[in-house]
């Protein structure tokens, strides 16, 4: 049973890469849909296939063509590009198959909210102030990833969860979480500018829905490690849904009891 959201929120999808959980995200595809769809930046990894060759397996291609068949039958999907795939930046207000580019976007909720999407890297000083250290970084990321593969092999083996390097590393390291926290108030503050009441963006693969001085700041996260979307449900209420769960349901690690869960967002618990 497909279940029916006014908006959906993804990016980070990085197709084109090893790392892209493709299967995890069609299993998505097949069981929410909405009014609107929102690909937020990162959804094809043009600077991993320029450096490694291209990557295209069935899968990959299997999400394109289903976010194409939803626009047949009168999803509106926007994409905004993000640095991975900014090249589509040249083609703002082009439609690809039913698919419209935009640089950025502000599109308001049922409640009357007012949420600016964007994808966040421009605001990110290393990627546009230091493009060769990004792409080291793009590299040192890749190494993470392809040890992190190995690792959760062997857990696997052992009969153990899967476990995400990367996802503790930045909860743990001081630097990430402190780039982390500083990634969110220069994007609250740019809401804040275009008098938004939030902001919707990816780029740093960390998932979250919170208060930041009055401003709602949510990340999507992404579809590499942590598979999560933000949705936005009939009465204007945002969501963050943790689909990871299915990754480890697919090695079998998780009990059969009980649906996949969905993470609640922090709301204003100020309210």
């Amino acid at each position: 049973m497909t279940t029916k959201y006014r908006t959906i929120v993804l990016s980070d999808i990085h197709l084109g890469t090893p790392d892209c959980q493709a299967d995890i995200l069609i299993d998505f595809l097949r069981e929410h849909d909405a009014e609107t769809i929102y690909l937020v930046g990162d959804i094809i990894d043009c600077w991993r296939m320029k450096r490694k060759g291209f990557y295209w397996p069935q899968s990959h291609n299997d999400v394109v063509q289903k976010l194409l068949r939803k626009a047949r039958k009168g999803t509106n999907i926007i994409y905004v590009p993000g640095n991975h795939d900014e090249m589509l930046r040249d083609y703002q207000g082009v439609h690809f198959g039913g698919i419209e580019v935009r640089e950025r976007d502000v599109f308001e909720t049922t409640d009357g909210k007012r949420l600016l999407v964007i994808h966040g890297d421009e605001f990110d000083m290393v990627v546009m102030n230091h493009r060769w250290l990004a792409h080291l970084g793009d590299i040192a990321y890749g190494m993470a990833m392809w040890t992190n593969k190995w690792h959760n092999r062997s857990r696997k083996l052992l009969g153990l969860r899967y476990w995400s390097f990367s996802r503790w590393a930045k909860l743990k390291v001081k630097s990430a979480v402190n780039f982390i926290s500083d990634f969110e108030e220069v994007l609250a503050e740019e809401a804040r500018k275009h008098d938004a009441d939030g902001v919707i963006c990816g780029h740093i693969h960390h998932a979250a829905n919170e208060m930041r001085g009055g401003i709602r700041y949510i990340n999507t996260g992404d579809w590499v490690e942590s598979c999560t979307a933000v949705v936005e449900h009939s009465d204007g209420r945002m969501e963050i849904i943790d689909w990871s769960r299915r990754i480890s349901e697919k090695a079998g690690q998780v009990a059969k009891s009980g649906p996949l869960k969905l993470i609640a967002s922090k709301q204003d618990q100020a309210a």
